[in-house]
């Protein structure tokens, strides 16, 4: 449990001498820092700390609450985020210029801390409205989908889309309230890779997985025609074959451009009028898949938006349904936390393999696995990828880790879950979404702007000045946690009903800006040759 303290801040102006009150967070007892929650100020004494600060430390930051030895671990949420590369003694700003990251043994102790998942009976779960298909899959959005096999094919698959853009031709979907959007997920590769490298393989399973999403009523896959990933091969690969709802053709094959466009744009019409006929019904919770996702993070996500938001999966996952955490680099150093919630040993292993495999993948392209936090996560606070890993995984919950998938891969168990991706959003929730995730949340500390068609994603504010500042773009604001106007349950509790609104229809901020078609970026990690 953390608890939040004040300190008695003096003005060194004589003029203007008064006394308020400085506040602090101390995260755990054993930590060898505390986290300012406003700026501190050179000599001010932390109430129950015997510390006086020296210097100014930001918001967001850390400052040292003990004398700490060159070379010795510093502790926060009782865990190591490094090592002091210089003597630090109490009160100092603890940061990037004296603490640095560092070899250390992890017990990863495979599920000693997995224990049984109280669930909600099946008669008393939530529900939301959702939108069943045929085959049972149930779509919290209805879109037609536009797919691409290569870079080639993306402007013509932007200009069928366009189209069918409300606001720029409101008569084109005005006969259709039930479809959501056209959209095109375009990207940047599909040829001069290994036909039958991982490369091609893990771009086909990315949309081979958006091919058959379920908030996909139709899907046209458009090819140049000459490309390594050819079409057929791509729908082959995928168990897929093209029907009424799934259709495919090529730039070469249709005559051109011109003519490319006008036959998409057919096709496209002649979808609406089976994907509009769809309606809402109330469905249980246990059909939510959420992929959990963190971008723009400061000091404070660790400690309100992404518990908050663990608080809201420990409930989705009681009343049946999935959570999805990825960003492998992000859970690195923390990854002896989830191991130990592992339901069985052989998932505990899984988790770790894909860590090796990082670590052995930085050293083929001579990167550092603490190339993360980024310059905004450090300017926010956070100093080393294993502080913002222990922070990171709070998003996750307590309940057990039921399974590991590699990038792409359908989620087809309920419960928390991990899927193996890089840190970057939008190559991360490009991934849970080709999985399946019908829904994403996203908490930022420092602001993001983002949105995921066709899964919608909310979005958390970690405190109240991001809030005020950029809450065009939040769904939610997490800072109350600090604030003392709000605590990390409740707001748990409040999350948990937003996602079951969102999943029923209700637009996020990022939906009524429009985001979600220039996100879609599938992972590259082959050589193009």
């Amino acid at each position: 449990m953390h608890s939040i303290s004040t300190a008695d801040l003096h003005s060194s102006d004589p003029a203007h001498q008064r006394q308020r009150r400085a506040r602090i967070i101390r995260l755990h007892p054993d930590d060898d820092v505390v986290v300012a929650l406003e700026q501190l100020i050179g000599g001010t004494p932390l109430e129950g700390e015997s510390v006086v600060v020296s210097g100014l430390i930001p918001p967001g930051h850390k400052v040292a609450t003990r004398a700490i030895a060159t070379g010795a671990p510093v502790h926060r949420y009782g865990q190591i985020i490094g090592f002091a590369r210089q003597p630090i003694a109490p009160g100092e700003h603890v940061h990037t210029h004296n603490l640095d990251i560092g070899e250390f043994e992890r017990d990863y102790a495979f599920g000693q801390g997995a224990r049984a998942t109280e669930y909600v009976p099946e008669t008393q779960r939530a529900t939301f409205d959702g939108i069943v298909r045929d085959d049972g899959r149930v779509a919290t959005r209805n879109y037609i989908g536009i797919l691409t096999s290569v870079n080639c094919s993306a402007t013509v698959a932007r200009a069928i889309a366009d189209h069918f853009r409300r606001d720029i031709h409101p008569e084109a979907l005005a006969a259709f309230a039930n479809v959501d959007g056209v959209v095109a997920l375009t990207h940047g590769v599909g040829c001069a890779v290994d036909t039958e490298g991982e490369a091609l393989a893990l771009l086909q399973r990315t949309l081979g997985g958006y091919a058959c999403h379920p908030n996909f009523a139709s899907v046209l896959v458009i090819g140049l025609g000459c490309e390594t990933n050819q079409i057929p091969r791509l729908l082959e690969t995928q168990g897929l074959k093209e029907h009424a709802r799934l259709r495919t053709f090529t730039i070469q094959d249709s005559g051109g451009t011109a003519k490319t466009i006008a036959k998409g744009i057919e096709i496209v019409k002649s979808m609406l009028p089976a994907a509009n006929d769809v309606r809402r019904q109330p469905v249980s919770a246990s059909h939510l898949s959420v992929g959990l996702q963190c971008g723009g993070s400061d000091g404070y996500s660790g400690i309100t938006a992404n518990p908050v938001l663990g608080a809201a999966v420990d409930r989705l996952v009681r009343h049946g349904g999935t959570a999805i955490l990825s960003e492998t680099p992000e859970i690195y150093g923390a990854e002896h936390l989830l191991t130990r919630r592992a339901a069985t040993r052989e998932v505990g292993e899984k988790l770790v393999a894909r860590i090796r495999w990082w670590e052995d993948y930085c050293a083929r392209h001579h990167a550092s696995m603490n190339n993360n936090p980024s310059a905004g996560n450090k300017a926010g606070g956070l100093t080393t990828v294993l502080e913002k890993s222990l922070g990171g995984i709070a998003k996750a919950g307590s309940t057990n880790l039921v399974e590991v998938y590699e990038y792409a891969q359908p989620v087809t168990a309920k419960g928390f879950v991990f899927m193996d991706t890089p840190g970057y959003d939008p190559i991360s929730a490009t991934g849970q979404v080709a999985g399946g995730a019908n829904l994403i949340c996203f908490t930022t500390g420092r602001g993001s702007a983002y949105g995921c068609a066709p899964t919608p994603s909310l979005k958390l504010a970690t405190n109240s000045a991001l809030w005020q500042r950029q809450s065009d773009d939040m769904d939610l604001n997490c800072g109350g946690v600090v604030d003392g106007e709000a605590d990390i349950d409740s707001l748990g509790e409040a999350l948990f009903r937003m996602m079951l609104d969102t999943a029923s229809g209700k637009r996020t901020r990022s939906e009524l800006h429009g985001y979600g078609q220039n996100e879609f970026v599938p992972w590259q990690i082959g050589a193009i040759t």
